[in-house]
């Protein structure tokens, strides 16, 4: 019988400086946007650059908002799961997003007061301090992990929406976005018989087969941390991305298509 794979453990040191130094980017990034730009579509529907922009700040005011819950008696959602989890309350906090933007013309001011209420709450809560969400219960250090990936995944959507913005992804938040997904990758099709490479982040093997021990895996698929991201994300078609040599995959358990996206 196969060994369990261990979970992925996350320092909560880097994960808190992740978070707020992607946050950081997105703020300064947010405050040179001309209305123009602000009214700009997005990939995400019928969202503009203004309801993205205040999405993004309400992903890391998340945070705040479930410290000033009572603490829930102990974690029922693991980390790996929460991709998949957060697919029924969609229209909530698309609704969400949307009243946020309208009832904060301000962008700058709504980013200082969430970088500021994040910052007083996380200096006396510790890691393993649980939080109770609409999704489930989890520990502090994995929700702020989560944070990462909500972060990474609409700053690419902001680049995406305004030519030449070009937000920077800060290494750490990037990091542990792209390793979230492979992970989840793993968990959801677990197994041996493929290897997903993402250099320089992360290495996981998963799909049903034959398991493969030593030498070169008979199935590979190897990609960069944001086209990874994009797949896991949708942003992103594998069949395009094959089409785009954005990605490479050799073996007859090389394709992903009917594995993506892991986000819901």
């Amino acid at each position: 019988m196969p060994a369990k794979k261990r979970t992925r453990t996350y320092d909560p040191a880097k994960i808190r400086a992740a978070v707020f130094a992607q946050f950081g980017q997105v703020r300064r990034a947010v405050s040179t946007l001309t209305p123009g730009q602000l009214a700009l579509p997005t990939r995400l529907g019928d969202w503009t650059v203004r309801e993205l922009a205040a999405h993004l700040s309400m992903t890391v005011a998340a945070v705040s908002r479930a410290l000033e819950r009572a603490e829930p008696e102990k974690a029922d959602l693991a980390l790996l799961d929460y991709p998949s989890a957060t697919a029924p309350f969609a229209e909530a906090i698309a609704d969400g997003t949307r009243q946020l933007a309208a009832a904060h013309p301000d962008l700058d001011a709504l980013y200082a007061r969430t970088e500021e209420e994040l910052t007083e709450r996380l200096a006396t809560a510790p890691g393993s301090r649980l939080l109770d969400m609409r999704a489930g219960a989890m520990t502090l250090t994995d929700f702020l992990v989560t944070r990462t990936v909500e972060l990474v995944v609409h700053t690419d959507d902001l680049n995406a929406a305004v030519p030449g913005l070009e937000i920077p992804y800060d290494r750490q938040a990037l990091a542990a976005c792209t390793r979230l997904l492979a992970d989840a990758l793993a968990a959801k099709a677990p197994g041996g018989s493929t290897e997903v490479r993402i250099p320089p982040y992360a290495v996981v093997q998963c799909v049903e087969g034959p398991r493969h021990t030593r030498g070169t895996p008979p199935n590979v698929v190897e990609t960069d941390p944001l086209t990874w991201i994009r797949l896991a994300a949708g942003r992103l078609a594998w069949t395009e991305a094959l089409e785009r040599a954005k990605v490479s995959a050799s073996g007859e358990r090389a394709d992903l298509a009917g594995l993506l996206p892991l986000l819901s």
